[in-house]
């Protein structure tokens, strides 16, 4: 069993989930605007779901098939959300997933921990591509991996189904190149470095 990894940000720390997160879990992801935006986190969010999905981020791990972290500020320590990178070893691609609460959006925390994934995701874990996708009825989650970097590549139309409708989702990604070049011009810039 490998230790997961910690990540930081100047304002938030990336760390493994532990089940005592499990109440605000539920709290947070329980928010019906926070679950629409998502394919996966069940509406309502009943009692021990939390549990069961923090019991399997280890073994994912473990087995080179996922990253699942809890995205906390660095000051207080408060858990705001969550990040996930789905990995294809076999084709060097990483799929990130996202969800912050609802008292914490539009501060650009969900910016902050992607991009600190995307580059643990090509200075890591070696991926050549990392991808996000999202519903279109949600231009947020898809301004966030703008932000990051991310190209456009299309839209698959009613390519999800949510709560009875088929859902369009709009797919960004960055590639390995694209990611070193954005490293070496905020070297340029005198930016810190991620490392």
């Amino acid at each position: 069993m490998a230790a997961m990894p910690t990540l930081s940000t100047a304002r938030l720390i990336l760390r493994p989930f532990r089940l005592d997160d499990a109440p605000v879990v539920r709290e947070l992801a329980g928010a019906r605007e926070v679950a629409a935006t998502t394919t996966a986190i069940p509406h309502p969010y009943g009692d021990g779901v939390a549990e069961q999905w923090i019991a399997t981020h280890q073994q994912a791990y473990d087995n080179g098939q996922a990253l699942t972290l809890a995205i906390t500020l660095r000051d207080s320590g408060k858990l705001i959300g969550a990040i996930h990178a789905a990995i294809d070893a076999t084709n060097k691609l990483a799929e990130l997933g996202y969800w912050v609460g609802r008292p914490y959006w539009n501060q650009g925390y969900c910016t902050d921990a992607a991009k600190a994934m995307v580059d643990y995701a090509f200075r890591v874990l070696g991926m050549n591509r990392v991808q996000a996708r999202h519903m279109t009825k949600n231009p947020a989650s898809g301004r966030v991996t703008q932000r990051i970097g991310m190209r456009y590549e299309g839209t698959l139309r009613q390519s999800l189904f949510r709560w009875g409708t088929f859902e369009d989702a709009a797919i960004y990604a960055i590639l390995r190149e694209e990611w070193s070049l954005g490293q070496r011009a905020a070297a340029a810039r005198g930016e810190p470095s991620a490392e």
